[in-house]
């Protein structure tokens, strides 16, 4: 990949790595029989929504505006969550859903009605919170099933009034995990809400699963899924947004200038806070092409925003010779949680998007200008 022929700065998918994780997706599906979702909310790149069609089953939406995405421009099912549903925005996305997961059983009777007078087969399911946290407490701010979490209902408060209104169960606890938590929760939510599960049609165990990831352990999932559909006969969906596009992305910026207070300090024209948002709210050191960790190599620096924001730092890191200025910076595993999070604070333009094809042709997919900001305001 030439990075050099794109602008600065760009994000950048490579088709190749992209197909290689949707293949070990399409595994997955072919060895259990499940259905896997895009989770739009992790990476919304619709320009390759034709090929990850190819792959998947279809999209899981956080809000109307995903569900329309992933309804006009993917296909398939589309599904859709959200802790609390307001009155438009049911009726918005009537059209264009198969699965609604309500948060609550008060969601649910408030818009039962709605959705029966709609003449429309709505799917109706119920996300459950099994009050078990497999996450380290470092990354609470990602834990579903935190103490006090909003997200999912308890036991205790879960109404068996409304099983008959029910096609399936929803729960979603892991970040970035492999299936051996996903095997604990599992457990736990079998003997919380496994005996409701016999009559339901599915059960979907949310995202948070690092499918794609080296070390993941693949045949432990389809165990699992295997034995639960065996055990309930129940359609298992997963939608995973972050292991679609794991380490299939980058995010190339340009050092536009270089300071020095006690260490030096390179001055990018790509902003954590703008446009890698996660390496703050983590946070996380994201690696670097050809680089190593701080005094590993012969000179290290500093890797920091333009905006004014004091803490709009990416980290340290060494290199071999001195960064000069104009030198290209490649970060990788850039395509999930970058584009669907940045934004124009301090009036940041925003990366243009890009794509490697098959062939190794790189092509700009969008460019972003002035306007881009500005509509954002009034």
């Amino acid at each position: 990949m030439n990075f050099d022929v794109l602008p600065s700065p760009a994000y950048v998918v490579d088709e190749t790595l992209l197909r290689k994780n949707l293949e070990i997706l399409q595994h997955v599906k072919q060895e259990t029989g499940c259905k896997i979702l895009l989770a739009q909310k992790g990476f919304s790149m619709f320009y390759f929504y034709p090929l990850m069609r190819e792959y998947l089953d279809g999209t899981t939406a956080s809000g109307s505006f995903e569900a329309r995405l992933g309804y006009e421009e993917f296909g398939g099912e589309t599904h859709i969550f959200s802790p609390a549903f307001t009155k438009q925005e049911i009726e918005t996305v009537l059209p264009m859903v198969e699965h609604i997961v309500f948060n609550t059983p008060t969601q649910l009777k408030q818009y039962k009605p709605l959705i029966e007078s709609s003449g429309k087969r709505i799917e109706i399911g119920l996300r459950v919170n099994p009050e078990f946290s497999t996450q380290a407490s470092e990354h609470a701010i990602y834990d579903p099933s935190a103490k006090f979490s909003r997200l999912g209902t308890t036991l205790s408060h879960f109404d068996e009034r409304i099983l008959s209104d029910l096609d399936g169960l929803h729960f979603h606890t892991l970040c970035q995990q492999n299936s051996d938590d996903l095997e604990k929760t599992v457990a736990v939510f079998e003997e919380k809400f496994g005996r409701y599960l016999h009559g339901m049609k599915w059960v979907n165990f949310g995202g948070g699963h690092h499918i794609t990831r080296a070390d993941y352990d693949i045949d432990r999932l389809i165990r699992v899924i295997n034995r639960i559909k065996k055990t309930y006969d129940v359609q298992v969906y997963l939608e995973p947004g972050e292991a679609v596009a794991l380490n299939t992305g980058f995010l190339v910026a340009t050092v536009i200038d270089i300071n020095f207070n006690e260490m030096n300090i390179a001055i990018l024209d790509t902003s954590a806070s703008c446009h890698m948002p996660d390496v703050l709210e983590m946070p996380y050191r994201p690696e670097v092409i050809g680089a190593g960790l701080p005094n590993e190599k012969a000179y290290t620096y500093r890797f920091g925003g333009p905006t004014c924001l004091a803490g709009d730092i990416i980290g340290d890191y060494s290199f071999d010779k001195p960064l000069t200025i104009g030198d290209r910076v490649v970060f990788t595993d850039m395509a999930h949680y970058s584009m669907v999070k940045n934004n124009t604070f301090n009036g940041m333009p925003l990366p243009t998007i890009a794509a490697f094809t098959q062939e190794g042709e790189a092509v700009i997919v969008k460019q972003f200008g002035y306007a881009d900001f500005k509509e954002r305001l009034s």
